[in-house]
């Protein structure tokens, strides 16, 4: 048994297929004992990372894209989501035909503290739809608990959320989901797994196995037993709605965002304009520059 240490940025019902793989025994039957942490801040992951703590780090794609051709060298070796699994929520019980052009004027709340990409990425689809994101006012930076909270108490007209905590606001009464990334925002590769360059040949034998399970979990998602998805839900957020969970766990397993572990390369470099726009980047990185594709050629 070969040991993988995995530093993640959250824990995220969006990394299921990891907890699945876990719980199925799909990891020990390749060989593996896995071991994961999600960091807060997340800004942890790098220093387990550097200091060897961990093997892999779990996380936005923009972070490898905003250190490429730095003295900080980073691989990705595969994804974990296809798709962006957030929405927009509005104040209120009824969202009407919306489009994005409705959130003109308004005070849209856009979490930040875990990473840019709910509002760099929104911004990008808002650009794409020819809406300035200047003529919108973002409150930004914070968490999603401070601004949920903030929220609830009356700010803003509109907030981007994951999609277990938007419908959390849309089952209280406080909003409506009127905007789902999953529907309306195309291929996104967004949650990626990344080692330290100058540790890919060292670990090819174990991320080669990891990325082979990930994948199996992938395709056992749609006809995984509901008991062992609960125990998954349950495990991880007891203090959670359950149905909620469950509820938000179809739709994400109805949607692309687990279809593949393999990298779109046209949907990266769209994501990696969108990130040069918005001034993330000075230039935007191209896929050969973020990826070790040895350990994704097989699955596309």
């Amino acid at each position: 048994m070969q040991s993988l240490n995995v530093s993640a940025t959250a824990n995220g019902l969006n990394y299921l297929p990891e907890y699945l793989a876990d719980r199925e025994g799909i990891f020990r039957d390749a060989g593996l004992d896995v071991s994961a942490v999600a960091r807060d801040p997340w800004t942890g992951v790098l220093d387990n990372l550097d200091s060897g703590r961990a093997d892999l780090a779990l996380g936005g794609l923009w972070v490898p894209a905003m250190y490429a051709g730095s003295d900080r060298k980073l691989s990705v070796v595969c994804q974990l989501n296809h798709q962006f699994p957030m929405a927009i929520a509005v104040r209120g019980a009824n969202g009407g035909d919306f489009t994005l052009a409705d959130l003109r004027g308004r005070t849209v709340l856009a979490p930040g503290a875990g990473g840019s990409a709910p509002y760099e990425f929104t911004a990008g689809l808002l650009r794409e739809a020819g809406v300035d994101p200047a003529d919108i006012r973002f409150v930004r930076d914070l968490s999603t608990a401070m601004l949920v909270e903030l929220f609830t108490a009356g700010l803003g007209d509109a907030i981007i959320a994951d999609l277990v905590t938007a419908t959390e606001l849309e089952a209280a009464g406080a909003a409506t989901i009127v905007f789902r990334h999953l529907d309306e925002g195309g291929i996104m590769p967004n949650s990626v797994y990344y080692c330290r360059t100058d540790r890919v040949e060292e670990l090819r034998e174990r991320v080669t196995a990891f990325v082979a399970s990930i994948d199996a979990a992938m395709r056992l998602v749609p006809t995984a037993d509901p008991h062992s998805i609960d125990a998954v839900l349950k495990h991880r957020w007891p203090d959670k709605d359950q149905g909620i969970l469950r509820l938000v766990y179809q739709q994400l397993a109805d949607s692309a965002v687990w279809q593949t572990v393999a990298v779109d390369e046209s949907a990266s470099d769209r994501w990696m304009r969108i990130l040069e726009d918005g001034g993330l980047v000075n230039t935007a990185p191209t896929y050969a520059q973020l990826a070790d594709d040895t350990f994704m050629a097989d699955y596309r």
